[in-house]
């Protein structure tokens, strides 16, 4: 690795007598980390946990991910280990439901890990500017399996102008990715001090942008995956001078080995490679100032919803229908089915005033649990519904199949047919994993898999080497 020489440079006047040590993580092999869903796996593998994260752990080798149908369940995620970190933040100064805003968010690392770590009864908006990373975003998201959801795709500026309304915002904003050197030439080759200092603009328009939506009271997590002062210490500076943000020592165990930040009297946590077992990394809490005051966004939440309740859209269930597709979900009286955009949608009744809101203002990709879509007189079950925690199994006869069925499955190609005869819509599932749907025709197997989400790698390696619990 051949790192920019001006690069070099400042990270030895940062780093001083670290420099050397430093230098030298950069050309050891990155560090693999995979994420639990606590939702849909109780198991505990045989591995070094990550210890600021709970049901995260260390793998020695990295598998040949894309072929576990585990990972395509949502039974985990592959997801670096120092930004984890956003577990310890959350659970150490979040204790009671609250709306919840990943700004952005993409592919959705963080905003799994916090649909796993917030308190339940929370609304948790994940959001992304652009638009194909929009999608994925959503489909990680209908992975994970969680219905308190909404994914967006706005900027920073239409967020800001929701009045007080999140009780935590992450700002994981684009910066100069310093951090992913190890893992990424990409980075190395886009690296320049001009770029460092274009992020550093970029991230003070955001945090302007979105501040006015956290209430007061409310805390901001921000974060990156750079190393310079300009994109992480000098931000938080920045929001303390300004906005009059107060830094929250969060007071991480020394034994996790958490470099400190470069200011003595600033709580902030680097993740540095030569210090810490993970990519480079920085984030810091903070806290807005003043007292929790909710009564304006009680207010425009009411009308949102009367506005909503006033437009009708889709095709709305017959009787017999509403009652079939309710069944289909577990605790189904929790939930308002909306039709909209020929979708039947379960939406958490307790956020029902925040969805009619989002709905009316917000380009929203992926919301609450998708339960079904028409195809002629009748409904099929939608493919993010056979990867929710919230699915009634016991609708559904399920078809299991082994893990090189399910790669032939999640390929979107026609599984052999089985001795199993049943036909009709049939829950896929491999392992006990539910991946998707099919339709059982008797003499073959129509496959209803997304063709976004499919498979496109190559045939299964004789050994995947894939994680073991």
């Amino acid at each position: 690795m051949e790192l920019p020489a001006e690069f070099s440079a400042r990270m030895h006047r940062l780093l001083g007598d670290e420099y050397a040590a430093f230098e030298a993580a950069l050309t050891t092999e990155p560090q693999t980390s995979i994420r639990l869903n606590p939702a849909k796996c109780d198991r505990q593998p045989d591995y070094r946990p990550v210890p600021w994260c709970r049901h995260a752990y260390y793998l020695d080798t990295r598998p040949a991910f894309t072929f576990d149908p585990r990972l395509h369940g949502g039974v985990y995620y592959v997801q670096e280990a120092s930004s984890m970190f956003l577990d310890y933040l959350l659970r150490r100064y979040v204790n009671r439901p609250v709306r919840y805003l990943d700004l952005c968010a993409a592919p959705g690392g963080k905003s799994t890990l916090a649909l796993s770590a917030l308190p339940a009864g929370s609304l948790a908006v994940c959001n992304e500017v652009v638009r194909n990373r929009a999608h994925i975003l959503a489909e990680n998201i209908a992975k994970w399996g969680f219905g308190n959801t909404v994914v967006t795709r706005n900027s920073a500026a239409d967020f800001g102008a929701l009045h007080h309304y999140f009780d935590v915002i992450l700002v994981d904003t684009p910066c100069s990715g310093e951090g992913m050197f190890r893992k990424d030439a990409q980075a190395i080759d886009e690296w320049s001090p001009a770029q460092v200092g274009l992020c550093a603009d970029r991230q003070r328009e955001i945090l302007t942008d979105i501040w006015d939506a956290l209430r007061p009271g409310g805390l901001l997590i921000y974060s990156t995956c750079t190393y310079n002062r300009e994109e992480n210490e000098e931000m938080v500076h920045f929001l303390m001078k300004h906005f009059g943000a107060t830094p929250l020592d969060a007071a991480p165990p020394e034994e996790w080995h958490i470099h400190p930040s470069l200011d003595a009297d600033l709580p902030a946590y680097r993740f540095m490679p030569h210090y810490t077992r993970g990519e480079g990394l920085f984030m810091a809490a903070l806290r807005k100032s003043g007292d929790e005051d909710d009564c304006e966004r009680d207010s425009w939440l009411r009308r949102s919803a009367r506005r909503q309740e006033k437009k009708k859209t889709g095709r709305p269930a017959a009787k017999d229908d509403n009652h079939a597709l309710r069944s289909w979900i577990l605790s189904p009286d929790d939930y308002l089915f909306d039709t909209a955009a020929d979708t039947v949608t379960a939406l958490p009744a307790a956020y029902a005033a925040d969805h009619a809101l989002f709905a009316t203002r917000f380009d929203v990709v992926h919301r609450g649990i998708p339960v079904a879509t028409p195809k002629g007189r009748e409904w099929l079950p939608h493919p993010s519904l056979a990867l929710s925690t919230h699915l009634n199994r016991e609708a559904f006869d399920t078809l299991s199949l082994t893990q090189a069925e399910a790669i032939v499955y999640l390929r979107r190609e026609s599984p052999a047919i089985m001795p199993d005869s049943r036909r009709g819509i049939r829950l896929v599932a491999c392992d006990n994993v539910p991946l998707g749907w099919c339709n059982h025709l008797g003499n073959r197997i129509n496959n209803l898999y997304p063709p976004e989400w499919r498979i496109r790698s190559g045939y299964l390696p004789d050994n995947p080497n894939l994680p073991v619990w």
